[in-house]
């Protein structure tokens, strides 16, 4: 009889074919990083039998999910390498690792002061000093802050009324859109309602966590994921067909980290792309597009889009719409990996890998790029200097008034 696995991961189970390898962006930048198959399967024998010996070399694992797609038998090598992450302390910084996790926290103090901080952190001076004292390295562009909450206008009267619609659905639009670009969030607004769709917020919504869990902040992170599960199971026992989101990064981890890394229940969130996409495929929506809307974008898979193996849906629905030119570009990682490639020992990793992807951008000829991650967005604009759109912005701008 086959012995039953016994690892969380089913790390008993790689084959040691290292395919993992060929396809982990770190390994071609940085050789002090062995790869997924040492770091992961191989290494945590070595852990189980020797708990308090370990490799500090895991600490450059972007944890970008590719081995994970890659590997023939489904071993989930990035959270064997997350979990050993969690239980060693990687960081010399913990007030830096503090600061960028705490999106909510950090979020809340800067949106009243928004433009004096968007200034502020743009000054050579502040650069250079959070890149000797907190390890926030001086090249990183910060994105803006803006002067009003997503939340504060989707309750205020410049909202359209989102009652009378024959259907619902609840928003969990995730700190990047409260706190950053609620146009976002306006958009998906916007976007719903032409679907037939009012749109509401959840009870209560906290940052999903994937920060939080990347920095080692676990048990925030549970603290977090505990509240998001439970709102947004309440959520769906009332009127909402769906809850909704933006973001493949706050997608994927609601759904797939909160049960294998968190020990919380995954919370049932749906791309809002795929929502509409499967809508539009039942034939219960139908969209009606600007007769002289053109515009010509490359699409970017994000990691943890590929991971989920829901880019189809948000390409398929962005050719539904008549004036887009679309090139779709093979998946290549960006290299910012969250808050990884805001650290000073880790930017040029995280440039370097990039520029791949940047490379393919720019022979595309697209003036623009479309993802559904905002760290994606924020690496490539950076690194571009192309606008980078959400499927949801550009199906709302495509949108017949």
């Amino acid at each position: 009889m086959q012995e039953k696995n016994i690892s969380k991961f089913d790390f008993e189970q790689c084959q040691k074919c290292a395919i993992c390898t060929t396809v982990c962006p770190m390994m071609t930048v940085n050789p002090l990083y062995p790869g997924p198959k040492q770091s992961g399967p191989d290494s945590e024998r070595h852990r189980l039998s020797f708990p308090g010996d370990w490799d500090a070399a895991i600490k450059y694992c972007l944890n970008c999910k590719r081995c994970e797609v890659a590997c023939p038998s489904n071993v989930k090598v990035a959270d064997i390498i997350a979990e050993a992450k969690l239980g060693h302390s990687t960081s010399n910084n913990r007030l830096r690792d503090w600061a960028l996790a705490n999106t909510d926290f950090v979020g809340s103090l800067a949106v009243p002061f928004a433009p004096v901080v968007n200034n502020v952190l743009g000054w050579s001076p502040v650069k250079a000093l959070m890149h000797a004292v907190l390890g926030v390295d001086k090249h990183r562009v910060f994105p803006k802050y803006s002067p009003k909450r997503f939340e504060s206008w989707f309750r205020s009267k410049e909202c359209p009324a989102q009652e009378g619609f024959p259907g619902k659905v609840t928003y969990f639009h995730g700190c990047y859109v409260n706190y950053n670009f609620p146009q976002l969030g306006k958009d998906l607004v916007k976007v719903m309602n032409a679907c037939g769709y009012g749109v509401s917020l959840l009870e209560k919504e906290k940052c999903c966590g994937v920060a939080l869990m990347a920095n080692g902040f676990r048990k925030d992170a549970v603290r977090n994921a505990a509240v998001n599960s439970e709102s947004i199971a309440s959520s769906l026992k009332g009127e909402s067909e769906a809850v909704v989101t933006t973001s493949s990064s706050c997608t994927y981890m609601m759904r797939n980290e909160y049960p294998s890394m968190l020990g919380i229940p995954a919370a049932d969130v749906t791309l809002a792309t795929k929502f509409i996409y499967d809508r539009i495929s039942e034939g219960k929506v139908s969209l009606r597009f600007k007769k002289d809307w053109k515009m010509k974008a490359a699409y970017h898979t994000a990691c943890h889009m590929q991971r989920l193996g829901h880019q189809v849906f948000s390409i398929e629905l962005l050719r539904m719409i008549p004036g887009l030119e679309l090139t779709i570009l093979d998946q290549e990682c960006c290299g910012i990996s969250g808050t990884f490639g805001f650290k000073k020992e880790y930017y040029n990793y995280s440039q370097e890998i990039g520029s791949k992807l940047f490379d393919k951008i720019r022979n595309s000829g697209a003036p623009a790029v479309i993802t559904d991650c905002e760290t994606c967005k924020w690496q490539i604009e950076m690194s571009t200097g192309l606008p980078v759109l959400n499927p949801i912005s550009v199906l709302a701008d495509a949108l017949e008034d």
